[in-house]
């Protein structure tokens, strides 16, 4: 089966799904702690990326995502955001290999912010009902027992749309995605969302809730088996990028992106080394001034941790640009020094792992 289409731009919006491996599940452990651990693995991945999450849901064995990627950086951010979740969920759990099953799918949204006053439907509120109505379509709220969605605690309608600003994620666009029903992002606001959401559980048919037609094009199809949700203006719009990819760049599998997502790392790891050279009253900033310090600098360490833990810059980047001898050096000089973060004795490291620390 070919691989489905990657179009990576800046602002592109994109529904992302992915399930276990043989379908098993993503989440296992009691109490929500695999949720609550793909939930701020999510928040590490926005941090590094840039992207924004407009919805969210996490079921037993799969998750769905509606993101906003300001960067034009997809791939990169969806494979850090996965690899590091397989690897956090089988430290925790003692196991190995790998979590997700297929690659993971992810459907380009139409933009149409601008052009549905009045909270009237479009691609984007669309995609918004579609994920955070996925645990009335499982059986998992029954109306019929005056069960509302906020009673299903795993997606961003309980975790973000029903909460104030300052409770809530910075990386969540909720301000954007009432703004998409015409609704204030205040109490009234967010209650009449969740409310809105309630009534069409108690509504529609439940195998079919949240799964509308929009001028003959059915949202359930394309997330199942198309690459885009849009008008065919739209569809066009992404044939001419990926035209224009194979005449610029015709051994790449993506219209990306990749540079740009690079690039984007970069200047935040560039931040962070001059953050560094700052608060720890380096010389300079540069790669000759770096080689300089001591082999075994703590100070040079913490930078090329904090670089590590926020960027998706390759190791042998920042074994270059901080002095150290190769990527593998890097690799085993990080890990040592996140293992023990509160045994470090110099009082101002211990101030810049709290200040670079998630």
């Amino acid at each position: 089966m070919a691989r489905q289409i990657r179009v990576e731009f800046k602002g592109a919006f994109y529904h992302v799904m992915a399930r276990g491996n043989h379908k098993n599940p993503i989440f296992s452990a009691p109490n929500g702690a695999d949720e609550k651990l793909f939930i701020n693995t999510l928040a590490d991945t926005c941090e590094r990326s840039g992207f924004r999450v407009w919805a969210w849901v996490l079921m037993k064995n799969h998750y769905h995502l509606m993101l906003e990627t300001p960067q034009g950086n997809l791939v990169e951010g969806m494979s850090w955001l996965q690899n590091t979740y397989t690897r956090r969920f089988n430290v925790r759990h003692r196991e190995w290999g790998r979590l997700f099953g297929d690659r993971y799918k992810a459907v380009l949204i139409q933009n149409d912010r601008d052009q549905n006053p009045g909270g009237s439907a479009g691609y984007l509120s669309t995609v918004i009902d579609y994920v955070h109505l996925n645990p009335a379509r499982a059986g998992l709220i029954n109306s019929k027992k005056n069960e509302s969605l906020l009673d299903y605690p795993w997606s961003s309608a309980a975790k973000a749309y029903a909460l104030s600003p300052g409770k809530r994620p910075n990386w969540m666009a909720v301000d954007d995605g009432l703004a998409l029903f015409d609704l204030p992002d205040k109490v009234s606001g967010r209650r009449k969302f969740i409310t809105r959401l309630d009534d069409r559980i108690a509504s529609e048919e439940a195998e079919e809730c949240g799964l509308p037609e929009i001028e003959s094009q059915s949202l359930q199809s394309t997330l199942r088996r198309g690459w885009y949700w849009g008008k065919e203006e739209f569809r066009e719009s992404l044939l001419n990028r990926l035209e224009q990819r194979e005449q610029n760049t015709p051994t790449s599998r993506n219209y990306t992106g990749g540079s740009q997502a690079l690039d984007h790392s970069i200047q935040m790891a560039e931040i962070i080394i001059s953050e560094g050279v700052d608060y720890f009253n380096l010389k300079s900033t540069s790669e000759e001034a770096f080689k300089q310090l001591a082999k075994g600098s703590v100070e040079r360490i913490a930078v090329a941790w904090a670089i590590y833990k926020k960027t998706s810059v390759p190791q042998k980047w920042i074994a270059k640009r901080l002095g150290i001898s190769n990527a593998a050096n890097v690799s085993q000089q990080v890990r040592r020094f996140d293992k023990n973060p509160n045994e470090h004795p110099l009082p101002e490291v211990q101030k810049w792992i709290t200040l670079h620390s998630f």
